[in-house]
Parts: structure tokens; sequence; C-alpha cells
């Protein structure tokens, strides 16, 4: 049993030393799950974070995501990274411009860049596809992990990258390098929750494992539900529901009492009329 939380300079130790967990969670369920299956790193909505989180987690490095475009300026950036760190972060998954992380470099905030296939930004490189699957593409993705690292990146995830490409890159750069689809040769291999226990009933990216039939699971427990409502209904309109059991009692002296006061008020009332 895991009893201390890492740091990011024990991360940075343990690079090139062995492959490290990473899931995306996003319920508390899903926190205490990977804390107790062992996982390393989870990224996490900021949302999650506080104290029920830390209680369900507490030995997980955690990665709350700054989304692209919920914030604009870096003062936004830096004033929710700091908040997601109050509230149990770890460290802060950013998309935003260079100049954004050098900024939250200078604040001490430990930051997550993103290169390869980069889903907020995928207009540029073609869609929902594969990146670094050419010479000239591959240097690019190269570049953009050079630029992270310069502007004082820590780790960077790597999406859908070709393997000997990611290989290759995560072995020339300091940064922790965090594979989405992108092979066994970076730092750690990181999915997504909902993937992992098959709860999508459509695309299943190619990347993700599947260890679970969650989806089947879900549509079971929908069949009950609507039996169970189904037979409540039932129940009211037969007079079934609800039973003395369900009811408060009432001694009766003290309904005698009642229905003999409550009449005396209802003919007070009638003459009053």
């Amino acid at each position: 049993m895991r009893h201390r939380r890492p740091t990011v300079a024990d991360l940075l130790s343990m690079k090139g030393q062995r492959q490290l967990t990473m899931l995306r969670v996003v319920t508390l369920e899903e926190a205490e799950a990977a804390e107790r299956a062992g996982i390393d790193l989870v990224s996490v909505p900021p949302a999650l974070l506080g104290p029920e989180f830390r209680e369900a987690a507490p030995s997980v490095f955690a990665f709350p995501g700054l989304e692209y475009g919920d914030h604009v300026t870096a003062d936004d950036y830096i004033r929710a990274a700091f908040k997601a760190l109050k509230a149990g972060g770890d460290a802060v998954y950013c998309a935003a411009s260079l100049s954004v992380i050098r900024r939250m470099r200078d604040e001490g905030i430990p930051v997550c860049g993103h290169v390869g296939l980069i889903p907020s930004k995928a207009t540029w490189t073609g869609g929902f596809r594969a990146v670094g699957k050419t010479a000239q593409s591959a240097l690019e993705v190269w570049r953009q992990v050079s630029a992270l690292e310069e502007a004082g990146a820590f780790a960077a995830e790597i999406e859908v990258v070709p393997a000997e490409v990611a290989t290759a890159i995560s072995k020339r750069t300091s940064l922790l390098m965090l594979s989405m689809g992108a092979g066994a040769g970076c730092d750690a291999q990181y999915l997504f929750a909902e993937d992992v226990l098959g709860q999508n009933r459509g695309h299943y990216p190619r990347h993700a494992k599947v260890y679970r039939n969650f989806a089947a699971e879900y549509d079971r427990l929908q069949q009950e539900r609507v039996a169970a409502f189904r037979e409540y209904a039932e129940d009211v309109r037969s007079g079934a529901y609800p039973e003395k059991a369900h009811m408060v009692g009432i001694e009766p002296r003290e309904l005698e009492e009642f229905l003999d006061k409550l009449d005396g008020q209802e003919g007070t009332s009638a003459r009053a009329r």
C-alpha cells in the first residue's frame, strides 16, 4: 500500500526506469479505483478535485486539465492553475501557447504540455488522425517537444504518433513523455477510464484496450430501472403501495381527539360563513 504521493522530482527520476500507468478519471469512484489498483498518474477535470478526491485517492499524482478555450489570458491560466493545485492537484495539463507555459513556469507551476494529435487543435494536423507519419511531420513533433522543454514544462502527452518516432523523441528529451497511442517507448501509458471499462457504445480509438463491458451492464441496469418504475406505478394504481409499514402511525386516542377537534372547527367555520 502506498503512503506518499510522488513529486515532480520523483517522477522525473523514474524516467527510463519503468513504465508508469495513467488514466483519465472523471468520478470519485474511478479515482478510488485507480488508487486501489495502484495507478500512478491520473488526469482529472478540475471540478473533481477537493478533500473528497484526496480522501478517495491520496497517493495518485493528479493532472487537472486546464481545458483549451476555457481560459484566454496567461493570468486566466495562472489563476486556474493555482486554484487546481490548492484543491489537490499536483501539476496542470495545458495546451496553451508557449508564452503561457513560460509564465506558469516562472510562478513555479508544474506544467504538462501536449504534442502530436491535440484534439482541440486537430484542424491544423488534418483532423483526428495520426501525426508524425512522415519525416517532416515527425520532426515537427520533435520541435514541439523541444519548445515545451525550453518553455519549462516538465512533461508532455504525446498522442497518436508512431511508436518509433515517440521512442526516439522520449530518449532525447528530459520531459516525462506520456504516451496515448504512441507506443511503449515513452515513460507512461495513458488511457481513458471510460475506454478501459467499456463504457462507450460507439467507436473506440485504435490505442484503446477494453477490459470490461460496462455498457452492457448499464443497459441491464436501465432495463431493471424501467421494470422497477413500472412495478411501482402498478402498485400505486392498485393500492398495493403504500402499505401499513410505509406509513406513520398514531395512537387511537390521539386520532380520536384530533378528529373531534377537527369536526368542531369545521362547525365553527360553517356558522361563521
